[in-house]
C-alpha cells in the first residue's frame, strides 16, 4: 500500500478551534451499506467477519476518503466490539442488529465483565488503525460508545424501543448499574487509549442513546461516566475529543460544560440554538453537524440551500465541522452524498 502524500489538516484544526481554508467535512457511518464498493466487500463475509479483518476494515474506511474527498476517515468498526472482549457472546442478526443472547441482569454477570487488553483482545482494530496511517492523507477518527449507551445494549440484550431493563435496573438497583458503567468505562479508556498509540488522531465518542434520558437521568446516571472517559483519556493523550449525544437537546446544558473539544449536534436541535449553549459555556468548543440523514433525499436545489444555512449558521461557532446529525441510511444515494461535499468545500465563507 503505498503512502499518501500533503496531509489535510483542515478538520485537525477545526477541532481545535482554529482557522480553516475551508470547512471540514465528513460524515457518521461514511463507510458502509449505501456504497456498492462497500457492498461488493462485504458481500462475501458476516458483519463481524468483516469487522476483524483489517485488510478489508482498511479498504472500505479508504472507500469514502476517495469516493467523497471527505476531510477526515473513521475507522471502520463497531461500538459492541469491546464488549465482546469483556467476554459477551455477541452476535447480528439481519433485521434485528446486534444481539446479546446472554444480557447483563444481576450482580454475578457483572462479575464476569473483564477488562480486556486492547493489543491481546483486540488486535485487529489496532492494526487497522496502523495500516490506515499509512495509507490516509486526511486525519483518522478513532472511536468507541459512550458508557450508557454501551451498557444499554448488554443489559437489554440488544437494541431497545423503551429501554425497560436499563431503566429498572438504573432506579432500582443502582449500585448494580453503576458497577456496569464502572467496568465498561474502565474498558473504553483503555481501548481509545491504545487507538491512539496505534495512530489515531482524534477521538470521538458515540452516546447513541443518550437521549433515552430524561435531563436527571442523564445528570445522575450516564454524564459522570462520560466525565471519567474524557478525564482518562486528558490524561493519556492531547488528541481531539468529539462527544455526540444523539437526540440531546435537552443535554445541551450538561454536555456544553463537558471537557471535549467538539460537541457533536444531531439534526432535532437548531444548529444556532446549540452554538449557543455552546458558547456560553466556560470554554467555548467547535461544534459539529448537523443535517438530517434523511436531508440528502431533497432535490439538489433545497439540498444546497439546507446545508448552506447550516454553514451560515456555523461561522458563530468557535471551530466548525460540516457532518450529518447521524448515520448515513443505507438507501441514500452516493451521488446526493458527493453533492454535499462538494457544496460544502465550495462555500466561501471561513472559520471565524
Amino acid at each position: 500500500m503505498m503512502p499518501r502524500l500533503s496531509m489535510n489538516t483542515t478538520f485537525l484544526e477545526a477541532c481545535k478551534g482554529r482557522r480553516t481554508s475551508h470547512v471540514p467535512v465528513w460524515f457518521m457511518r461514511q463507510a458502509g451499506r449505501y456504497l456498492p464498493e462497500y457492498q461488493r466487500v462485504r458481500s462475501p463475509y458476516s458483519f463481524l467477519e468483516l469487522c476483524k479483518r483489517p485488510d478489508l476494515c482498511v479498504e472500505v474506511s479508504l472507500q469514502p476518503v476517495d469516493i467523497l474527498h471527505v476531510d477526515a476517515a473513521i475507522l471502520f468498526s463497531d461500538i459492541l466490539i469491546p464488549m465482546e472482549a469483556m467476554g459477551l457472546e455477541l452476535e447480528f442478526s439481519e433485521g434485528k442488529g446486534p444481539v446479546f443472547p446472554n444480557p447483563v441482569r444481576d450482580y454475578r454477570a457483572a462479575a464476569a465483565l473483564r477488562i480486556p487488553d486492547p493489543e491481546e483482545d483486540m488486535p485487529f482494530v489496532l492494526e487497522t488503525i496502523r495500516l490506515l496511517r499509512e495509507a490516509l492523507a486526511v486525519p483518522l477518527i478513532g472511536f468507541s460508545g459512550a458508557p450508557f449507551t454501551l451498557a444499554t445494549y448488554i443489559i437489554e440484550g440488544g437494541s431497545s424501543r423503551n429501554f425497560l431493563h436499563t431503566k429498572k435496573m438504573m432506579y432500582q438497583e443502582p449500585a448494580l448499574f453503576q458497577e456496569i458503567l464502572r467496568k465498561i468505562s474502565d474498558c473504553t479508556v483503555r481501548y481509545l487509549a491504545a487507538q491512539v498509540r496505534a495512530g489515531a488522531q482524534v477521538l470521538q465518542l458515540f452516546d447513541t442513546w443518550a437521549g433515552a434520558l430524561a435531563p436527571p437521568d442523564y445528570t445522575a446516571f450516564a454524564l459522570p461516566w462520560v466525565r471519567a472517559v474524557l478525564a482518562g483519556l486528558r490524561q493519556q493523550t492531547d488528541v481531539p475529543l468529539i462527544y455526540f449525544a444523539n437526540n440531546g437537546a435537552t443535554l445541551l446544558p450538561e454536555t456544553s460544560r463537558l471537557d471535549a473539544d467538539v460537541l457533536g449536534i444531531d439534526w432535532r436541535t437548531p444548529l444556532e440554538m446549540a452554538i449557543n449553549a455552546v458558547n456560553q459555556a466556560e470554554n467555548p468548543k467547535a461544534v459539529q453537524g448537523n443535517l438530517d440523514p434523511l436531508a440528502l433525499f431533497l432535490p439538489e436545489k433545497q439540498l444546497a440551500e439546507r446545508v448552506t444555512a447550516l454553514l451560515d449558521a456555523g461561522q458563530q461557532a468557535k471551530g466548525y465541522i460540516f457532518n450529518l446529525g447521524h448515520g448515513i441510511i443505507p438507501e441514500t444515494d452516493p451521488a446526493q452524498v458527493k453533492r454535499v461535499v462538494d457544496i460544502v468545500h465550495s462555500y466561501q465563507g471561513t472559520q471565524p
